[in-house]
């Protein structure tokens, strides 16, 4: 249910009287699937920090510490609730590199002031602007940093110390193999072999195993045969927590140090940023029956983030990232709210100070085995497919290298230097090709079109011959005001001379032409802009009322000329199939409402029903509207959609009807006000003490037609829920209901979205940010 903040404002712009102040719910209720869920991430996290502190060259005890921090701050204070932070793998290179140069008490003094300057980011709302970093350039510096702590990890496993960089971890290995210790490289097979294979234990045994993580197992197996075999190894030494260090000053240049916490900040807030944007994918990808999870607030993590960072350096811990393995795992395990982040971080600091003894059995060797296969793994196939389909892989590989071969900030900086000249050469790189065949003369433009690509692109329109039929296809996803010019310019000179001109993409898909001159302003899409382009005569053989083009005619006629070639094999398949809608969508009847546009759908996608209010008439009403209720019971039960979505919008003539309305009922009788009755328990809502205040994407409305247009939709949704077709779908969990608002003059949708508690204490409208479309994917478009 959706969830909130308790609003503290008057209910209505003429409602002075002060809102009660709620009680506060002091207790701490945890959900049983949060439980499990901890325990879950707590077995996966327990080894990794230790490994993780290992192959840093910290004190053991360090990655504990981060790990409980990075649960009870971050899980608190971060606004992505199944995130789970801690000591990141990516981390690992950095952290190592900070304490060889300035030593362990001054490097946690730089994570302290790398959380301050993350919260710094964070009060200036920047957290948006770290997902703009290309993927792979992401992913490249994640795979530099995996393969030099598995060059570094290799060492250990084979019994012998790693050197300060990965260059030298290569050198120095072919006299490490010749040197090999056959019970650290024992305990290291055990630990990689179970690692590999306990998720593919097959059968009924394999999915009662697989409860326990693969990380524990492993370490856990080690650990035995090395204790039943009596082998002498170096093992976890956890000192008195009497010794642990703490931060000190660090002593070497500002501009050092400011390096230094620079990459700190930089590469704790991009990993953590992106890890929160996955998990959101991965809670939306459930098709359980869990409760609502919020979406991650993106400045809200940067924060918490930020705090876990000031007071896991400030105990004498690692830095903090949020991890996208034990996130993973979270989600999977069934967690449902930031309760078990916390608890994890909980069990994490119990073990820490309860089980010295029994963490002191783990060999060394497990470990870095462990935190090798890791880092291998970060070198991620499905990242590098993706990377190729993109055409990034120059990106990827020379970020990965300078990684390896420098360190992570200036590996980074080379790949983003990389990135701005893979761009500027694609944008300036156009391939202009020309073919005949059975008389059609065909141009093909593969690139962005800018002006650059100008002179090339009209040199070769000009070696057509006049008044043949040519095709024109552009394969790219740009062009710009000069490009455009010049093709429409030599399309109306080729038209002059009698020959043809159509444009299509790559697919072969006609693309509507450039409009002419004449007619500049009349796009296919203005008759919804409520554009008045003038008087045009009619075309010769038209014959319209009073000699001129009437608008709707005009619209039917550019509808078929543009879009119905388009449509009419998608129509026709609709026509022999019938309407499979999967959703219904009631909405109001104002005009600026293009639901086609809005939600870019196209034809047989929506089944939408329009009334002035988007309003839904109870049922057990006197008064009852069965044109709507008919609506309902046929979208649900006939046409079975998965889904019915109320939305609002903004500026709404019902809404300010509703509240201009008399008070004695004056008026009620005329049809309008008869309707609008159906919207008084809207007002009722918005007036009334026992709700809180609808709130659109953070803030309050701005004004009373707003807030009521806000609890509208909310008030729309219960009435739903009372119609019998709709409650017994959604008893079923076969239907779902969703509350929308469009705001017209920012052309910006927002949703309703859940809390994280069954309790819900407010209604939270979030905006839904575009998504960029992926490169050589065209963007589809909806005919208005």
């Amino acid at each position: 249910m959706p969830a909130c903040q308790p609003c503290t404002t008057t209910p209505a712009a003429d409602d002075h009287r002060p809102r009660p102040p709620r009680r506060p719910d002091r207790r701490f209720r945890v959900h049983p699937a949060d439980l499990s869920a901890s325990i879950s991430v707590f077995l996966i996290a327990l080894p990794l920090s230790l490994g993780i502190a290992l192959a840093t060259g910290a004190p053991l005890q360090a990655g504990l510490v981060a790990a409980a921090v990075g649960g009870v701050v971050a899980g608190l204070l971060g606004g992505s609730p199944l995130q789970v932070s801690g000591p990141a793998a990516g981390l690992t290179v950095i952290t190592a590199d900070l304490i060889q140069r300035y030593g362990w008490r001054a490097t946690c003094a730089i994570t302290v002031v790398a959380g301050l300057a993350q919260l710094a980011l964070a009060a200036v709302r920047v957290a948006r602007s770290a997902l703009a970093v290309s993927p792979a350039i992401v992913h490249g510096m994640l795979a530099g940093i995996g393969v030099t702590i598995a060059l570094a990890q290799l060492h250990i496993v084979l019994g012998g110390t790693p050197q300060s960089s990965a260059v030298g971890n290569v050198r120095a290995l072919p006299a490490q193999l010749a040197h090999v210790h056959p019970a650290a490289l024992s305990v290291s097979a055990v630990t990689i072999a179970l690692l590999l294979a306990w998720p593919r234990i097959p059968g009924n045994t394999g999915r009662t195993l697989r409860k326990v993580p693969a990380a524990l197992a492993s370490v856990v197996a080690a650990t035995v045969v090395a204790v039943l075999a009596g082998l002498s190894l170096p093992r976890v030494d956890l000192p008195s927590w009497s010794s642990h260090a703490l931060p000190g000053l660090p002593a070497g240049t500002i501009l050092g140090i400011a390096a230094a916490v620079l990459t700190i900040t930089l590469v704790t807030s991009v990993q953590s940023l992106l890890s929160a944007v996955a998990v959101d994918k991965l809670v939306a990808a459930r098709k359980d029956a869990r409760p609502t999870v919020h979406r991650s607030d993106l400045d809200r993590e940067l924060a918490g983030q930020g705090a876990a960072n000031v007071v896991s350096g400030a105990l004498g811990g690692l830095p903090v990232a949020g991890v996208a393995v034990r996130s993973t795992a979270n989600v999977k395990a069934g967690g449902i709210s930031r309760h078990s982040t916390m608890l994890h971080g909980l069990w994490v600091a119990v073990a820490a100070l309860l089980l010295p003894p029994v963490l002191g059995l783990i060999p060394l060797a497990a470990l870095a085995a462990l935190v090798m296969v890791v880092g291998v793994q970060m070198v991620n196939l499905t990242h590098l497919r993706s990377v190729r389909r993109n055409r990034e892989v120059l990106v990827y590989a020379v970020t990965t290298t300078a990684v390896v071969f420098t360190d992570v900030l200036a590996g980074v900086a080379i790949g983003i230097a990389v990135a701005v000249a893979v761009a500027l050469h694609r944008l300036t790189r156009t391939r202009i090709t020309m073919e005949e065949r059975d008389g059609i003369h065909r141009v093909r433009v593969r690139g962005q079109l800018t002006f650059l690509a100008v002179p090339r692109l009209s040199r070769a329109l000009a070696q057509l011959p006049h008044g043949v039929d040519a095709v024109v296809e552009l394969d790219g996803s740009f062009m710009d005001h000069a490009a455009f010019e010049a093709l429409h310019d030599w399309q109306a000179a080729h038209e002059t001379q009698g020959g043809t001109v159509e444009f299509t993409g790559r697919s072969g898909g006609r693309i509507a032409e450039p409009a002419s001159e004449s007619h500049a302003c009349c796009r296919p899409w203005t008759p919804w802009r409520n554009h008045h382009c003038g008087e045009h005569p009619a075309a010769e053989g038209e014959q319209w009322p009073g000699k001129r083009r009437h608008q709707l005619a005009s619209g039917l006629s550019s509808f078929q000329r543009n879009t119905a070639p388009l449509v009419r094999g998608e129509l026709a398949r609709l026509a022999r199939e019938g309407q499979r809608p999967s959703q219904l969508f009631l909405t109001c009847t104002d005009s600026r409402l293009v639901t086609s546009m809005i939600t870019a759908s196209g034809p047989g996608d929506l089944f939408t029903v329009r009334n002035m209010g988007n309003l839904v008439p109870l049922t057990d009403e006197e008064t009852v509207d069965d044109s709507v209720a008919a609506a309902i019971e046929y979208a649900v039960d006939v046409l079975r959609v998965d889904s019915i979505t109320v939305c609002g919008h903004s500026d709404c003539a019902a809404m300010e009807a509703l509240l201009n309305a008399p008070p004695d009922g004056t008026g009620a009788t005329t049809p309008l006000r008869r309707w609008l009755r159906h919207g008084l328990p809207s007002l009722e809502r918005m007036r009334s003490r026992r709700h809180a205040w609808a709130r659109i994407s953070g803030r309050l409305p701005v004004d009373a037609v707003e807030q009521l247009g806000l609890t509208n939709v909310v008030q729309q949704l219960e009435h739903l829920r009372a119609h019998e077709s709709v409650a017994r779908r959604l008893a079923d969990g076969t239907l779902q209901l969703h509350g929308m608002f469009f705001h017209v003059g920012e052309a910006q949708a927002y949703l309703l979205t859940g809390g994280e508690g069954p309790d819900r204490i407010d209604d939270v409208f979030d905006r839904v940010a575009p998504v960029p479309p992926t490169e050589g994917t065209p963007a589809r478009t909806t005919a208005a």
